[in-house]
């Protein structure tokens, strides 16, 4: 089994991510999140979005329909990114973003690669 850890075998391009990053935010809050990622790509070269639901204190559960089911609607956006571009970035979420029902935490990435 092949690993690849730093070089994408299609496109020959070089991956230095070490770290994924995870958003979880309201669903009225994506088109303004996407929109705010997609004007750093010095940062953030790509990202996916999962459909979740959030539950417990930091739930902020806002609709009738929340309140009733007891959670509340929201996205994860996981982020692959180099280390030392996790700070800058969670900096400029927060003075664009300020908001309780925002939330983010990062883990280390071991490996990362494409099945080809």
């Amino acid at each position: 089994m092949k690993e690849e850890t730093n070089m994408d075998a299609r496109s020959g391009a070089l991956h230095e991510y070490d770290r994924a990053m995870t958003l979880a935010f309201p669903l009225a809050l994506e088109e303004q999140i996407i929109d705010f990622l997609l004007d750093r790509p010095q940062w953030v070269q790509g990202f996916s979005l999962i459909d979740a639901q959030g539950m417990g204190r930091g739930a902020g559960l806002k609709s009738t329909i929340e309140k009733v089911r007891g959670r509340a609607q929201r996205r994860l956006m996981n982020i692959l990114m180099r280390q030392e571009d996790v700070m800058p970035l969670v900096e400029a979420l927060r003075e664009e973003f300020r908001s309780p029902d925002m939330a983010y935490w990062v883990t280390p990435l071991l490996s990362f690669g494409r099945m080809v």
